[in-house]
């Protein structure tokens, strides 16, 4: 068997699992993709290895190339045990050597408008948040490519979105200034190895002209039967399938770890979402 097609079997948890008919080394190594909680303590992340990240994520496309994005890296041990605290108690954010916190920042917007004296009240649009994140996640993930293809691992934390105001305080941020998501970045710990996590099968998302809601039970069913055999592969205590596990994180705003205040916090940051 190919390293390819090892690679699809094991992102679609399907032993059947047949590559497309082209590759790249960048695909394989998109296909190699963990979220790494477990971090070696004795390897730091180079100012060198975090410059290249930032370059690969300025490389990222930008709306109107405004460039609503910014990211804060913070090393401090003392300021990752508080971000790891707002975010949930997430004991990964302060084994992490590295946690990059990405920004949807429309402050510098309204700095440079201020700089040629001209208004800004676009700024105060829903629209103009969604640039912000969108711009945060086009370069994040440009990020974690640049870090895993320097050997680095990394995982995403949505908790920062747990308590915006209080991370906000944290990392200094302005009005206008959000954390969109922290990213873990640092060396696995090789005696805590993570485990590719298996994707839907590409019927369930890849839709051809038009969208079909029906047409993805069969792969829905499939992934239901894929994440059992992953949870009961990793021990991990998983009650039902991946369908019940879903349903269960979208019950109620019970289940949002205090995001459901979001749009109160985004307010009190100086977003007003008109």
């Amino acid at each position: 068997m190919s390293t390819l097609q090892s690679l699809y079997q094991t992102r679609y948890g399907n032993p059947h699992a047949q590559p497309a008919a082209v590759s790249t080394p960048t695909i394989e190594l998109l296909l190699q993709h963990r979220s790494v909680r477990a971090y070696a303590k004795d390897r730091a992340v180079s100012e060198d290895q975090l410059e290249a990240m930032i370059a690969a994520a300025q490389s990222a496309a930008s709306s109107s190339n405004l460039q609503a994005w910014s990211v804060v890296a913070v090393r401090d041990e003392a300021r990752k045990a508080r971000l790891a605290e707002l975010a949930g108690k997430q004991r990964h954010i302060v084994d992490a050597p590295l946690q990059l916190v990405w920004l949807a920042d429309l402050a510098r917007l309204e700095h440079v408008a201020k700089s040629v004296d001209r208004p800004f009240a676009a700024l105060d649009y829903t629209e103009m948040l969604m640039v912000g994140v969108i711009d945060a996640s086009l370069a994040a993930q440009n990020a974690a490519i640049a870090a895993e293809s320097m050997g680095l691992s990394m995982v995403y934390i949505g908790g920062m979105r747990n308590k915006p105001e209080e991370v906000a305080e944290v990392l200094g941020l302005p009005p206008r200034v959000v954390a969109v998501f922290g990213m873990c970045i640092g060396y696995e710990d090789d005696s805590k190895p993570a485990s590719i996590k298996p994707r839907p099968p590409q019927p369930v998302v890849l839709h051809r002209e038009t969208y079909q809601l029906s047409a993805q039970e069969e792969g829905i069913a499939a992934y239901n039967q894929a994440m059992a055999r992953f949870y009961e592969e990793q021990g991990m205590n998983v009650h039902g399938s991946w369908a019940d596990h879903s349903a269960k994180r979208v019950a109620g705003p019970e289940t949002l770890s205090g995001r459901d205040r979001l749009v109160e916090a985004l307010a009190n940051r100086g977003f007003p979402l008109k």
